[in-house]
């Protein structure tokens, strides 16, 4: 599984970017804009942030789906058994406790524009039989859209007590149209290749992972794929708390993803699916 690891600077990197994630669906993003020091800050304080029991103040909204999500609060599609995990929902529109609102809203700021930046080189990398199959090009179906997302992940150290199969984060892929992946804290993070075989994914700091959505392996035909991916358990001294910030972009509600569905019916359908709806 020949992931590439691109230099954000480098004169080539939209190509080589568009050909590992139509390749592999992912890809990894070097010398890019967010800085190491802004990442290991929000990791800290967000971490202070679910040491307390402030959290609950801020539990989820059932409709909205911003706020904080208990531990076991969600499965991946298609298995029962809860991932060992909690985290809390950032939307552009929504609560952040006010203590990191500021480091936290930068952040969203920072990794949508660079998600922006990267649908762009997608865009003018397509083969022009994949740009026909889109509805629209991809930086054209996130304007005006309110409903990308960033998650922030807490993995606890693993107990003793925990059912057999229980995961930090079963194997799954993502619903929307790239995520962005700003590295864990501790490794954990696999992706599957085309036979079945797990890979690790690199956790080094200053690494960004970039990984195709649903919608965006649907809107392409599957020109990019979805690839699964899990988070595994630590082992022995390793069993440390994990975080990690994926950014999820999304488009717009109304945009077609096929000639009968569309991004919001999309949503809904995955949500009910994973024990969020």
């Amino acid at each position: 599984m020949q992931v590439q690891t691109i230099d954000y600077n480098a004169s080539d990197a939209p190509e080589t970017l568009t050909r590992s994630l139509h390749e592999t669906g992912f890809a990894v993003l070097a010398n890019h804009p967010i800085s190491e020091k802004q990442v290991k800050s929000i990791y800290d304080n967000w971490g202070k942030f679910f040491a307390s029991d402030t959290k609950h103040d801020f539990i989820r909204d059932m409709e909205k789906h911003d706020g904080y999500f208990p531990f076991r609060s969600e499965n991946a599609k298609g298995v029962e058994i809860k991932d060992l995990k909690e985290f809390y929902h950032v939307f552009p529109w929504g609560r952040v406790p006010p203590e990191l609102e500021t480091e936290t809203r930068k952040l969203y700021n920072d990794l949508f524009g660079l998600g922006l930046t990267l649908l762009k080189w997608l865009d003018n990398c397509l083969p022009s039989n994949v740009q026909n199959t889109l509805s629209e090009s991809l930086e054209k179906m996130m304007k005006g859209s309110e409903q990308s997302l960033l998650r922030i992940l807490h993995y606890p150290p693993i107990q003793e007590d925990i059912e057999p199969g229980a995961i930090r984060a079963a194997a799954h892929e993502d619903i929307n149209l790239i995520t962005l992946l700003v590295a864990g804290s501790e490794p954990g993070l696999q992706a599957q290749d085309k036979t079945g075989k797990w890979h690790d994914v690199s956790s080094d700091p200053g690494m960004i992972t970039i990984n195709n959505g649903d919608m965006l392996a649907m809107a392409s035909e599957n020109y990019f794929p979805s690839t699964p991916h899990r988070v595994i358990n630590p082992e022995g001294k390793k069993n440390n708390s994990r975080y990690s910030i994926p950014m999820f972009l999304h488009p717009r509600p109304e945009v077609m993803l096929s000639n009968v569905l569309s991004a919001e019916s999309y949503l809904q359908n995955r949500l009910k699916e994973i024990g969020l709806k």
